[in-house]
């Protein structure tokens, strides 16, 4: 039945149209350029970076460059800025390498995510003040940051506190999405297991859907905090 219903309305919308139904698709036309894929990919990282910090500066992004020795102290610092309290991290070695879960466990009300806490983390997630992730990359052309989610590693964490402060190394910053498709690309080729999810977040939470007049904080974090490492 369904598929005799799909015949007669397609065959209805055909006739009314006034052209006769396309059963082959139209090759896709020769793109103009190839911007797409090489855009930006003429920079050397440092330029590719500064891109990145620029282009988040006008996202309204609180961009505070480091070095990996003083990442922890520039960290405790940036919450006490931003009103400290609690403060969820997810359970990734790349924070405790750097010192930081220690760090903020010491210095805060703090709660890691982790798969047996189960809805306590979403529950802390929720109530949290601060929120600390680490980025897998940075994206130069739109100052946005890549955020893989595993068990370990959940959404939550940089989308439901107030504010987000996400730690990300000079070297991992990409021209654009284009350069990410082909490392996602890559893995599926190798059979690597894939992220639960991946996320590309620019700036804080807004939108200016109504007259075009951008309202920040509409439905995620309020402020937005990258803490670059300069590792080149």
């Amino acid at each position: 039945m369904y598929l005799q219903n799909r015949e007669y309305f397609l065959n209805k919308l055909s006739e009314k149209m006034g052209r006769p139904r396309s059963f082959i698709p139209e090759p896709i036309p020769t793109p103009l350029n190839n911007h797409a894929t090489t855009r930006l990919i003429d920079l050397n990282q440092q330029q590719l970076c500064q891109e990145f910090v620029d282009f988040a500066k006008v996202m309204m992004v609180d961009v505070i460059e480091t070095n990996e020795s003083a990442v922890v102290n520039v960290l405790i610092d940036v919450c006490n800025k931003y009103g400290g309290d609690k403060i969820i991290l997810n359970q990734d070695y790349r924070l405790d390498d750097l010192g930081i879960t220690k760090a903020i466990q010491h210095c805060f009300n703090s709660h890691i995510w982790a798969t047996e806490k189960a809805n306590k983390n979403i529950e802390f997630a929720e109530k949290a003040n601060i929120g600390i992730v680490y980025a897998e990359y940075g994206l130069a052309e739109s100052g946005g940051i890549v955020l893989y989610s595993d068990k370990n590693r959940g959404r939550s964490v940089s989308l439901l506190p107030e504010k987000s402060i996400v730690i990300v190394r000079k070297s991992t910053i990409l021209p654009r999405v284009a350069q990410l498709a082909q490392i996602l690309h890559e893995k599926v080729k190798s059979g690597e297991r894939m992220p639960s999810c991946i996320n590309i977040i620019s700036g804080p939470s807004s939108t200016a859907d109504i007259e075009l007049v951008k309202v920040v904080g509409v439905h995620g974090p309020t402020t937005k905090i990258y803490i670059v490492i300069d590792d080149l």
